[in-house]
């Protein structure tokens, strides 16, 4: 789940648009709730910061749901925070929810990690309320259909991930499927980006023998590889925009000494040489 997860978010799409988007990740203000707030009256959730209608709505039927919700919140704000405590960007932003500043409210790189980031957090943590018995309304997963190798013999309660998926994507992506969200394509890019996030839980056979949140995932979105000598776009003097950049070696494989034979085929040996490669500080 740990590659899985890191190689999915690679792909969120980070469209640099200068329009705000609409604000589904408000409801992360969650991880600020009272651990002593207990849901039992659905009044409560209109006292909850950071949620749309839908989201209020879903709240008042679902109570039991709560608890796990909120704990998937703290989850994205410790794990966002940790993954990026030593980097230019730190993720300090998210303690502001559920109003951001511009790294988090536009369409940048930052917030499209923290939309996969959050929609992966919220359908893992119910997943798994739903194993430890917490949610009444669900019970454990089916078992996968082959075991991971021979002799291996299926055991315990399996992570119920349908069921974690479906509520935790109806909650998350409630705010984008408004009709009063302002643009379409700012809608359909986090809903892009929360699928992706969601996508290494369906491919992953043994969550539940992965403690959530997954480890190193990350600053593969946001490291920037440029090119020392380059005058152009890609140089390392405009893609780091002043901040200078860091070498690092790299080793690469590749076909040399190929010979033509007649007729008509090439054989080519593997060699392999030691690259000097530059990523922006």
């Amino acid at each position: 789940m740990r590659v899985a997860l890191g190689y999915a978010l690679v792909s969120v799409c980070a469209l640099l648009l200068n329009t705000r988007v609409c604000h589904a990740i408000r409801w992360l203000a969650l991880a600020r709730t009272d651990p002593a707030m207990a849901f039992n009256q659905t009044q409560n959730c209109k006292h909850l910061e950071g949620l749309v209608s839908a989201q209020q709505q879903l709240c008042r039927s679902n109570l039991d749901l709560m608890q796990s919700i909120i704990q998937a919140a703290r989850e994205v704000k410790k794990t966002c925070q940790k993954t990026f405590s030593d980097m230019r960007w730190n993720c300090s932003s998210i303690e502001l929810a559920p109003y951001f500043p511009p790294d988090l409210e536009r369409g940048t790189r930052e917030s499209a990690f923290v939309y996969a980031l959050s929609a992966a957090a919220i359908s893992h943590t119910i997943a798994r309320a739903c194993t430890t018995g917490d949610l009444p309304g669900c019970s454990c997963g089916p078992l996968a259909s082959e075991a991971p190798g021979p002799g291996f013999r299926w055991g315990g309660c399996n992570d119920n991930l349908n069921y974690g998926i479906v509520l935790g994507s109806k909650f998350s992506d409630s705010p984008m499927k408004m009709k009063k969200s302002r643009s379409q394509a700012n809608k359909l890019m986090n809903l892009h980006n929360s699928e992706v996030g969601r996508q290494p839980l369906v491919i992953c056979n043994l969550c539940s023998s992965f403690p959530f949140p997954p480890g190193p995932l990350l600053p593969s979105p946001f490291c920037r590889q440029c090119n020392k000598t380059s005058n152009g776009s890609d140089s390392c003097t405009l893609m780091c925009c002043g901040r200078g950049y860091n070498p690092y070696m790299e080793k690469v494989v590749e076909r040399c000494h190929c010979k033509y034979h007649w007729c008509c085929y090439v054989t080519c040996k593997r060699c392999e040489r030691i690259v000097e490669r530059y990523v922006c500080k």
